[in-house]
């Protein structure tokens, strides 16, 4: 028996043999949507200002968040929020990635920014700041022990603690795989804390982020040395500023000599995604890796999947 259109709608109105069915078209059988992520936020600021012999904490680093088997809808777009590095005296900026249009389903992942290290002079409280990872405490011969500020949990550590008397010094900046150390008496700074190492980066390759800020030294006279920042967290000063953290890694900025005007600055954060096969979505600068393709925003931006993201087969209606 032939088959006879009784009208456009070959869905409704048709006639064909009993038991038969026309294929009107394909349908993802199988999918696959997931990728693993690492989400970074801005350093925190070495502390800020420091008195002539009064030594500031290192930043702590920006929150350092991982992980695996997100899922993620097939034709969906997601706003990317990359945080910025804190100046002296300033915590980091919060990273984020979430749904461009907000839905019952929405994906929402961020990390938070790194505290600022503690002041030396010139605020009430000389404490580190809390953070993706703490800054380390400040360090006033005045005033007892500044203790480092608090990390958030399963993204940072806490801030190592600052001297009290004389021989001042200043805490060091947690980091993503540590907490910074305490100031050493007499006058150096502690060490930041060090960060944590993920293949989820633009070359594929083991890449480190979120390492606390070196502490400044303070000791009256030219004795006293910077704690040394945890890789890629900045060094701190025994003589003057604190360094800065390089480019878009998370780390803390360096604590500062005391007399001087302001701490090391933190680095801003980054986020990269990354999927099984080839480019299935746009957005972010596009690197591939044996096996994986990877999206890395060192700026705001959207990352949008294509409309077959992740389906691996079909099946005929």
């Amino acid at each position: 028996m032939g088959v006879k259109f009784l009208n456009q709608n070959i869905t409704t109105n048709t006639v064909r043999p009993t038991g038969f069915k026309f294929p009107i078209g394909l349908s993802p059988a199988s999918s696959n949507a997931v990728v693993d992520y690492v989400i970074v936020a801005g350093g925190g600021g070495g502390g800020n200002p420091g008195g002539s012999n009064y030594a500031t904490g290192g930043g702590g680093a920006g929150g350092f968040r991982t992980g695996s088997g997100q899922a993620l809808t097939s034709g969906s777009s997601y706003s990317i929020t990359v945080g910025s590095g804190g100046p002296g005296g300033v915590g980091g900026s919060f990273s984020l990635f979430t749904n461009a249009a907000p839905a019952a389903n929405t994906t929402y992942l961020y990390s938070v920014g790194g505290g600022y290290g503690g002041p030396g002079v010139g605020a009430p409280n000389y404490s580190g700041q809390n953070g993706g990872s703490g800054g380390g405490g400040g360090s006033n011969p005045s005033q007892p022990v500044a203790p480092g500020g608090s990390g958030t949990p399963s993204q940072g550590n806490s801030g190592g603690s600052g001297t009290e008397g004389g021989n001042t010094s200043g805490g060091g900046g947690g980091g993503a795989g540590g907490p910074g150390t305490n100031g050493i008496t007499p006058g150096n700074g502690g060490n930041g804390g060090p960060g944590s190492t993920t293949t989820i980066a633009p070359s594929g390759t083991p890449v480190t982020y979120s390492g606390g800020g070196g502490g400044g030294g303070g000791y009256p006279g030219a004795t006293g040395t910077g704690g040394t920042g945890g890789s890629p967290g900045a060094n701190g000063s025994g003589l003057g500023v604190g360094d800065s953290s390089p480019g878009n890694t998370g780390g803390g900025g360096g604590g500062s000599r005391g007399g001087q005007p302001s701490g090391g600055a933190g680095s801003g954060g980054i986020v990269s995604i990354r999927y099984a096969g080839s480019v299935a979505a746009s957005g972010g600068t596009v690197t591939t890796s044996p096996g994986y393709t990877i999206h890395t925003f060192t700026g705001n931006g959207t990352f949008t999947t294509n409309t077959d993201f992740g389906i691996t087969s079909y099946s005929v209606n």
